[in-house]
């Protein structure tokens, strides 16, 4: 389970409530991207998925597929 944190990045532009509605969204179009197969969408998402995962402070997400870990 993750622990609630603030967010980390140097100049915060968002709360952490709105960061992790942010990763949400994020996973869901990840997800919808690998579904059909949009390897570009992949790539954008899962970056922007780490991003998001870096400023909360929690444990980046690994895309071996992706080359990105």
């Amino acid at each position: 389970m993750y622990q609630f944190v603030q967010p980390q990045s140097d100049k915060p532009n968002y709360t952490a409530g709105q960061t992790w509605g942010a990763l949400k969204k994020a996973w869901r179009g990840y997800k919808i991207a690998k579904v059909q197969s949009d390897a570009s969408k992949m790539i954008e998402y899962a970056k922007k998925i780490r991003t998001l995962q870096h400023d909360l402070g929690v444990k980046q997400a690994e895309f071996p597929e992706l080359n990105l870990s």
